[in-house]
């Protein structure tokens, strides 16, 4: 059975509880407030300024990165195993600075290098594949459907190094080759491809 307030009381604490709440009503910051209309002006320009500012802060990026624009691109001399750079609007084969090869066509194929440095020196280096463009490939075929690797690889010869034989960059062999210079290596990393500066 629950304790019961007597009437008078609880009319006592009614009373009480609605003096209460008209004295907060009227304290003595909405007196203030409506006294001074400038200051809370003032303050809502600075908060709404300070809002905008966080605003512009978040949408505009913290720097810029300034992307290196190349000029050149790693071609390998066939005669001498050297990489040497040209423009990078050449293809391939071009003249190599050792001259011609023996049945007299250009020595100057196309590198892709790799190195797992930021700025790699000559050692760093890796020969990951040579390229030249299919003289077989007819350019009326190219297929806009396949995947981005694939549609690069269309009319383009590639080999290793050490291989004799040019094979397709979409044949099974090509892209054997292609794969292994994107994978990790043994310590997690992926070779980053480098350019000639």
């Amino acid at each position: 059975m629950f304790f019961k307030l007597p009437d008078w009381m609880r009319y006592e604490f009614e009373h009480r509880r609605e003096r209460l709440g008209d004295y907060l009503r009227g304290l003595a910051i909405r007196k203030w407030i409506n006294n001074n209309p400038r200051i809370i002006f003032g303050v809502a320009v600075v908060s709404a300024f300070i809002l905008l500012a966080v605003i512009i802060k978040l949408l505009i990026p913290a720097g810029t990165v300034k992307i290196e624009d190349y000029h050149k691109r790693w071609f390998y001399d066939l005669n001498t195993g050297k990489l040497f750079a040209a423009k990078k609007s050449l293809i391939g084969p071009i003249e190599a600075p050792s001259g011609p090869l023996p049945n007299g066509n250009p020595a100057g194929v196309l590198a892709c290098v790799f190195s797992y440095t930021y700025e790699p020196n000559e050692s760093e280096r890796i020969i990951g594949f040579l390229e030249i463009p299919d003289p077989n490939f007819n350019s009326d075929s190219v297929n806009s459907r396949l995947s981005g690797g694939k549609r690069w690889g269309q009319g383009k010869l590639i080999r290793k190094v050490e291989d004799k034989q040019w094979v397709s960059a979409n044949s099974r062999e090509g892209q054997a080759i292609l794969q292994e210079f994107f994978q990790p290596n043994e310590n997690g990393k992926v070779a980053k491809f480098c350019l000639p500066k």
